[in-house]
């Protein structure tokens, strides 16, 4: 982790954040005592599989769903008359 105070910070703030960009983590201070961290986002990976597995299982939990029979989507379209 970089340590860099306020003033430089400010000066060099485009290359700090290309050093975080890169993956590096800065700390800024304030007359020694630390204000804030520049630390790379959180990046989860999310396939594309794992999306269309849980659009899958939301239409599978819905298909069927009554209220004392009658349909949701029988409902849902006489709200739309």
């Amino acid at each position: 982790m970089v340590k860099i105070g306020l003033y430089e910070a400010k000066t060099h703030f485009s290359e700090l954040v290309d050093r975080v960009r890169g993956g590096e983590s800065v700390l800024i201070t304030r007359h020694g005592e630390e204000v804030a961290r520049l630390v790379p986002p959180i990046r989860k990976a999310k396939t594309k599989s794992s999306f269309e597995e849980a659009v899958v299982r939301w239409r599978k939990s819905r298909s069927g769903l009554s209220l004392r029979g009658t349909k949701v989507r029988d409902l849902v379209n006489e709200g739309r008359r």
